[in-house]
């Protein structure tokens, strides 16, 4: 793909700076990359990212064009809660990531489920094939996907809608005092740290926690949360923004974790409950909690 762009009222601009803030579906790291690899000209001449740009010069960009890998099934176990023609509930290991993304190309749920399901929904593309909803790599616990596109159809309109029963488990760091308690807070991309999530009143989607304390001590506090929506890192960052966040949780929380070799924050997705999308059934699967939840719950409580 070759795009051409004609400089006007800039001098004096880094062209990698320049591109980014023209080309925003561009990552500056992936035109940096573009630029030291020769796919970027400036009037006929290779130039790298810092060459500064001025008025009237004349870009052209030589974009290869992308290719979706293929993602191999791998013989990985999987901690299978039900399954059918049409569906499959695991309880997914803390550190597994759900699909393959960048830098992770093997080794994820999705390369297990291709090796023991064969076949599996393609309507998310070819990286994420059955995948209908996610859970963080460090968030343990049941996730649902879809071996037909029907199944996949049929639940992601349920996620829609807000009628799969989704009840989390988690430790947070405080003292709550009240026996339970809702959080309606929008939730949207961070407006600084385009990794993170962050309440969002003027861009941010509709989310909406329900939790209920389980046992308390003088520092931490054992919730059961309830999803009303589903946003990415939803009860992370409504927990945080209550001034509770998860223990473990270093992105939202604490830098220093109390806990040495506790890996990434303590939330277990407990309870899944959904309409099955053949036989119009309620099913609700459990996962157990994990070791290491349990015995961080008898250190603390």
């Amino acid at each position: 793909m070759i795009r051409h762009i004609l400089v006007e009222d800039t001098d004096g601009i880094r062209i990698d700076r320049y591109l980014s803030e023209y080309y925003t579906d561009f990552s500056r790291s992936y035109l940096q990359k573009l630029l030291k690899d020769g796919g970027v000209l400036v009037d006929g001449k290779i130039v790298k990212s810092n060459y500064k740009v001025s008025s009237g010069e004349r870009i052209l960009m030589e974009i290869p064009e992308a290719v979706e890998p293929k993602i191999l099934p791998e013989e990985i176990a999987l901690d299978i809660l039900y399954e059918d023609a049409d569906i499959i509930l695991v309880n997914k290991p803390k550190g597994m990531v759900v699909h393959p993304a960048a830098g992770h190309d093997s080794g994820t749920l999705v390369n297990a489920l291709l090796a023991h399901c064969g076949d599996l929904s393609g309507i998310n593309g070819v990286l994420r094939p059955g995948i209908v909803h996610r859970i963080d790599r460090d968030t343990t616990g049941v996730l649902v996907a879809c071996k037909n596109d029907t199944a996949h159809n049929a639940i992601a309109e349920q996620l829609k809608v807000h009628s799969i029963t989704r009840v989390y488990f988690a430790i947070v760091h405080g003292r709550i005092s009240e026996d339970e308690g809702t959080i309606d807070a929008p939730i949207g991309r961070h407006p600084t740290d385009r990794k993170k999530m962050s309440i969002n009143e003027k861009n941010g989607k509709p989310a909406v926690t329900h939790y209920h304390v389980l046992q308390r001590s003088e520092r931490f506090t054992y919730l059961e949360c309830r999803l009303e929506t589903g946003r990415t890192h939803q009860i992370r960052v409504h927990m945080a923004s209550a001034g509770h966040p998860l223990l473990g949780d270093s992105v939202y929380g604490p830098a220093h974790c109390p806990y040495p070799g506790l890996q990434g924050q303590t939330l277990h997705a407990g309870i899944l409950g959904l309409i099955h999308p053949r036989t119009g059934e309620y099913l609700e699967v459990q996962a157990p909690l994990p070791q290491y939840f349990m015995e961080l719950l008898q250190k603390l409580f």
